[in-house]
């Protein structure tokens, strides 16, 4: 495995990128959410303290899929953390009531809920500023940080496609307990597991399938869609009709850590297990039959 990061200023690094010694399957993993990153200058800017401003954070979502290089896939993970900078929302998302100067085009739900490109609040809606930021501080962490992850992402989409004729890109993500509950509804047990492929249009049906069966195979319960569709980074990238597939996995943040302090519960280690045995799976969906698991 070998590891490279790119982008961001001042000392700070946009992402890291762990890739295989020898790719052998068209799998791609992306943890645009789980940066941990602070930059000092921003958390002098934040009225939250350290805890708060981690809530809306895919805190070790990169850590638990970290078995992606020695199954032959490539890991890109965020180093800046999402209340800097959305990662997985389109660069033009921005937000008038955070950004001098931005101007709202019609209704955007993201942007009217605070999670624009540049994020207003973190989790259960709680302001990150006193005020508003200036419109070049805006531009310059888009084009230090939200820019080289999606270059390196397109160009990791690309190298897939040229190499194996396809691209599944797997976009990895964690979910609240909270926001889960309302997947109960009509009896049913609550998913451990949701998948999002915009309701058929980011990917393959049989991709999507052999995706539910790499977790559910492994013990986990798997909802698709509800609450969680996919969003940016599921939309762009995934063109399926070109042979790009693109699927959003939610985990549920309660089986592996305290969502109040952040930190791994006993269920971390063994979900980490199980995860590796996923990632083997999903790795192996991309791999063709004549292409063995790592070069000698």
């Amino acid at each position: 495995m070998t590891q490279m990061s790119g982008g961001g200023s001042g000392g700070v690094q946009a992402f890291k990128l762990f890739r295989p010694d020898w790719p052998t399957t068209s799998v791609v993993f992306s943890s645009p959410h789980s940066g941990r990153d602070y930059p000092l200058s921003f958390l002098r800017k934040t009225v939250l303290d350290d805890r708060t401003i981690r809530s809306s954070e895919d805190a070790f979502i990169d850590i638990l899929f970290s078995d992606a290089p020695g199954q032959g896939a490539p890991l890109l993970a965020a180093s800046v953390p999402r209340a800097f900078i959305d990662l997985n929302r389109a660069a033009e998302e921005l937000d008038p009531a955070v950004i001098s100067g931005a101007r709202m085009s019609g209704h955007n739900p993201r942007i009217s809920s605070g999670l624009g490109v540049i994020p207003r609040v973190v989790a259960n809606g709680r302001g990150i500023y006193r005020g508003k930021l200036a419109m070049t501080e805006a531009e310059s962490r888009i084009e230090t940080c939200w820019r080289p992850y999606h270059r390196q992402l397109e160009s990791l989409v690309e190298e897939a496609l040229a190499r194996f004729g396809q691209s599944i890109l797997i976009d990895c993500h964690s979910m609240p307990r909270e926001a889960i509950e309302s997947a109960r509804a009509g009896g049913r047990q609550r998913p451990e597991v949701v998948l999002g492929d915009r309701f058929g249009t980011s990917a393959g049906a049989e991709i999507v399938d052999r995706i539910e069966q790499a977790f559910s195979g492994a013990g986990l319960r798997v909802g698709r869609n509800a609450p969680f569709a996919g969003a940016y980074i599921t939309q762009r990238y995934g063109l399926p009709s070109r042979r790009r597939h693109a699927v959003q996995v939610e985990i549920d943040r309660s089986l592996y850590m305290d969502e109040t302090e952040i930190r791994p519960n006993a269920g971390f280690d063994p979900l980490r297990r199980v995860l590796g045995e996923v990632v083997a799976s999903l790795s192996a969906i991309g791999r063709p039959d004549d292409v063995p698991l790592a070069a000698e």
